[in-house]
This record gives C-alpha cells, sequence and structure tokens, in this order.
C-alpha cells in the first residue's frame, strides 16, 4: 500500500492567491477573480481562508465568514488533480473546528442540487438539507441547496 503524502492545512496569504486561483479555475465555471479573494483577506473582517497544501503545492481552500454564532462556508474547492483523497474532508473538518472554536455554532453553505458527491461530504459531516435558492448559481442559474449543521452542541 502507496501512502498518501500529509495535508497541511493553515490560514491563506495573500502569496497563495495565484495558486488558489488555479484551484478556483479548475473547479468553478465562474471563478472569483484574485481580487475578491485579496479583499477577503485585507477588508472583510469575518473572512477567514485556509489553503490545503500537499508536498508544498496548494491543492485547494475554503473560505469561512464567522458572524457571532453563526459561520458560513463561502466556497471550497479541490484542485481535480487531488479529488478521491479526502482532501476535501479534511480541509472542511478543519474549517468546522475552526468556526467551532470562533464561538460558532451554526454553520452553512450552498451546494449546487446536481452536486451529489459534495452533498455527500457535506451529509457525512452531519450537514443536513435546510431549502433551496432559485437560480442561484449565475452561471447557469441552477438551484442551490442550503445545507446546516449545529456545529457547538455536545456530542
Amino acid at each position: 500500500m502507496i501512502e498518501q503524502a500529509k495535508s497541511i492545512i493553515r490560514l491563506m496569504t495573500i502569496e497563495d492567491i495565484e495558486a488558489v486561483f488555479q484551484v478556483e479555475e479548475d473547479a468553478f465555471p465562474t471563478p472569483w477573480k484574485p481580487s475578491v479573494f485579496i479583499n477577503e483577506l485585507h477588508a472583510n473582517k469575518f473572512a477567514h481562508y485556509f489553503v490545503c497544501e500537499v508536498e508544498g503545492e496548494v491543492i485547494g481552500y475554503c473560505g469561512l465568514w464567522v458572524i457571532g454564532e453563526d459561520a458560513q462556508i463561502t466556497n471550497i474547492a479541490i484542485h481535480t488533480s487531488a479529488r478521491g483523497q479526502k482532501r476535501g474532508e479534511e480541509l472542511l473538518s478543519y474549517a468546522m473546528a475552526y468556526a467551532k472554536e470562533m464561538g460558532a455554532r451554526h454553520l452553512s453553505l450552498e451546494v449546487r442540487v446536481s452536486n451529489n458527491v459534495a452533498q455527500g461530504l457535506y451529509k457525512k459531516l452531519g450537514f443536513q438539507p435546510g431549502g433551496i435558492r432559485k437560480n442561484y448559481y449565475t452561471d447557469n442559474q441552477e438551484d442551490a441547496m442550503v445545507m446546516w449543521v449545529n456545529i457547538n452542541e455536545e456530542q
């Protein structure tokens, strides 16, 4: 059995923007521009962004907003070359633990109704469907499923 290289998850820095943008372009039909990430890192006091590195290369990232007891995953993506290795699960679990440490009690996200793989991961981590946002995605007007999880309850 070949051992998988270890992931390192850390806070995103400005130096990561180019690599994060490559992941963003690979993962999404309408990627955020680098300036959006720069704004999130410098101007949004609620934003916390993380990267997942493997052998020194950024292969994924996750954005999180924490506002009081509520937290929101803004984006999460793993480059297609690194999918299927549980890196997304590691990254999302890290963001959930971070949100909990920050005092959040509830965490939500939106996911394309057609993205069954992502929905499966979110359900595995305790997220439950909470509603539909009609025509949410601008590239094709696909609906988004809103999913929620309570993260600060005694298990």
